[in-house]
């Protein structure tokens, strides 16, 4: 099928073609490139303190104003897919995105670099989001699952990828060139988006913006669904926040005394996480969905008891983390896959309610994992993300059988 004729379908058809894989990886690739942006700056936080000479306990604003960015995005940004013309608002979004990773590189003062790294996390979270809204939508419900999986798959590697590539760029020239070299990335997609992109038919909805924003309210009062995915969303994402936001405790004291380049580089173990997303949309599809969450919160609460034994070999390491992975991947890609059959033309409002419970989660986890280690130590953490893990497992036992009878199917 070519791009014409895909285009020529628009959004509302009632008969959808399969969309061709290369589409589908491209969105994925897309995302990657989109979210990277969100997470360039955490391994350049000691090169960002020395220039704009921030003391550490200032530095971490830098974080602070880009998830800031992000958060102000899901609330006010993404839903607008839902109202406008997708593809020229992700086309203005990323040609903004370019502007604004360009800003940061040529950041003068700690105030264009706070407003710069604000528009990153504003415009990359938008972008991620938007475009997974985008491919939900003109998929197949019965592809759904399979295309959100692709597309999730491409978001992992590339949160997972940016701090070891921002890494190695800076290690070659020096911080402002690891966002010249992503404003450059960003804008071939640009180039590569306008000619490929699906052209939507008319708005998916009349709803006027304050309206639309109200709408979502509405959706997380409303929607048992939503609300129970969001729910298990905020317990799984704070138990992997409990790890990835600790793990440079120990292994940056003794006995491993490990770089941060190291540490950094467990992350990519994660990529392998990415492999299970595709499978599990491709059981959401085929009306697996709940019991693919049964196992894969089965699998996350058995990687904290591996982890658990990290002090006696670092194999218990690595297992853990892929485990780890590839139960939050699997969990993540069939909520996705559930909450977008709830409404027609709510897909981009759905996403955005449902990455709050995300940032909630991920938020409470960071804050708690610190705390509790440096109380109890490694064997506290484990405890910790493994209650946190069990409790949604509990919760998914209790609120399954109320589910909606329309998500039978998902049973």
């Amino acid at each position: 099928m070519t791009c014409q004729q895909l285009s020529a379908t628009g959004l509302e058809t009632t008969s959808k073609a399969a969309l061709p894989g290369w589409m589908v990886w491209l969105f994925a690739t897309a995302c990657g490139l989109s979210v990277a942006n969100v997470y360039y700056a955490q391994p350049l936080l000691d090169a960002l303190s020395r220039d704009f000479a921030l003391s550490p306990a200032l530095i971490g604003t830098v974080i602070t104003a880009t998830q800031g960015g992000s958060a102000i995005a899901l609330l006010l940004l993404v839903p607008l897919g839902d109202m406008l013309n997708r593809r020229r608002l992700l086309l203005v979004q990323l040609w903004l995105l370019v502007l604004a990773l360009a800003g940061v590189a040529a950041a003068g003062s700690t105030l264009y670099l706070l407003l710069g790294m604000f528009c990153v996390g504003l415009l990359g979270t938008a972008m991620t989001q938007g475009l997974i809204a985008y491919a939900a939508t003109i998929a197949e419900p019965s592809e759904r699952g399979r295309v959100v999986g692709t597309t999730q798959a491409g978001v992992l590697v590339g949160l997972l990828s940016a701090r070891v590539l921002a890494g190695a760029i800076a290690d070659i020239a020096d911080w402002r060139m690891v966002y010249l070299v992503s404003a450059s990335l960003m804008l071939l997609l640009a180039l590569v988006l306008l000619r490929i992109l699906p052209q939507p038919q008319a708005p998916l909805t009349a709803l006027p913006y304050s309206r639309l924003l109200a709408s979502m309210a509405q959706l997380m009062w409303r929607e048992r669904v939503l609300q129970v995915r969001g729910i298990i969303a905020l317990l799984m994402f704070a138990a992997l926040s409990i790890f990835w936001s600790a793990i440079v405790l120990p292994l940056s004291a003794a006995p491993y005394h490990y770089s941060k380049t190291a540490i950094g580089a467990l992350g990519l173990i994660g990529v392998l996480g990415a492999l299970a997303a595709g499978r599990s949309g491709r059981w959401a599809d085929a009306g697996y969905g709940q019991r693919t969450t049964a196992v894969a919160l089965c699998v996350l609460l058995l990687s904290w008891l591996v982890l658990g034994l990290m002090p006696y070999s670092w194999v218990f390491l690595i297992i853990g983390i892929i485990l780890l992975d590839m139960a939050g991947q699997a969990i993540h890609v069939t909520n996705q896959s559930m909450i977008f059959n709830v409404q027609e033309g709510a897909s981009s409002r759905l996403v955005g309610c449902y990455m709050m419970f995300y940032a909630v989660g991920s938020g409470l986890g960071a804050i708690a994992a610190t705390r509790v280690y440096a109380y109890g130590g490694w064997s506290a953490l484990c405890w910790l993300g493994a209650g946190v893990s069990g409790l949604a497992l509990l919760f998914w036992l209790v609120s399954r059988p109320r589910m909606p009878a329309a998500l039978a199917e998902h049973r």
